[in-house]
């Protein structure tokens, strides 16, 4: 079963350069593009997230790193040929509604305005911070009381500092 990060992360890859020939939409991680959609990657456009492509299934061999944009040819991330075989979204922040990453679980790499209407729960118990620095904010649209979260893992609320586990909102920290 897939995380519930689906709809954050949105890559079209064509056959094709141009975005020509079939096209498929991943929406998450994928062991084996050859197997799952039987296609070569001449062309993708990244709609949401970014995304790590891989030479060979299993997420092995040289690296081609993708931000949101247009690749008209496998130039553009350069590639040597077409032959991508797997690709996975790169998560930032993994979030958990029970303590010690217990309950549902979400990954996201973006940010949030509400937490509720992201992911429908509004508090979050515990967290781990796997790129980056965040900061929390106790109501939606970034208002309330502000937490600052760095690379790291957080069993409990209260290891970020929070009185309560309310999470409105969170963004990412990118000048300091």
């Amino acid at each position: 079963m897939s995380p519930p990060y689906r709809g954050q992360f949105r890559m079209r890859m064509y056959e094709r350069e141009n975005f020509g020939g079939q096209m498929h939409e991943l929406m998450d991680d994928c062991d084996s593009i050859q197997d799952r959609y039987r296609i070569r990657c001449n062309s993708a456009r990244v709609e949401s997230g970014a995304w790590v492509l891989y030479e060979k299934p299993n997420y092995k061999g040289y690296q081609y790193i993708l931000s949101p944009g247009e690749y008209t040819d496998n130039q553009l991330w350069m590639g040597f040929n077409d032959s991508i075989k797997s690709c996975r979204a790169i998560k930032n922040l993994r979030l958990y509604e029970r303590p010690d990453f217990g309950g549902q679980m979400v990954e996201w790499a973006e940010d949030c305005p509400s937490v509720y209407e992201a992911f429908k729960f509004r508090e979050v118990y515990s967290c781990m911070v796997t790129h980056g620095a965040w900061a929390f904010y106790e109501l939606p649209n970034y208002r309330g009381r502000q937490y600052f979260l760095e690379r790291g893992e957080y069993p409990r609320h209260t290891d970020w500092s929070a009185t309560s586990a309310a999470v409105g909102s969170f963004r990412r920290i990118t000048e300091f």
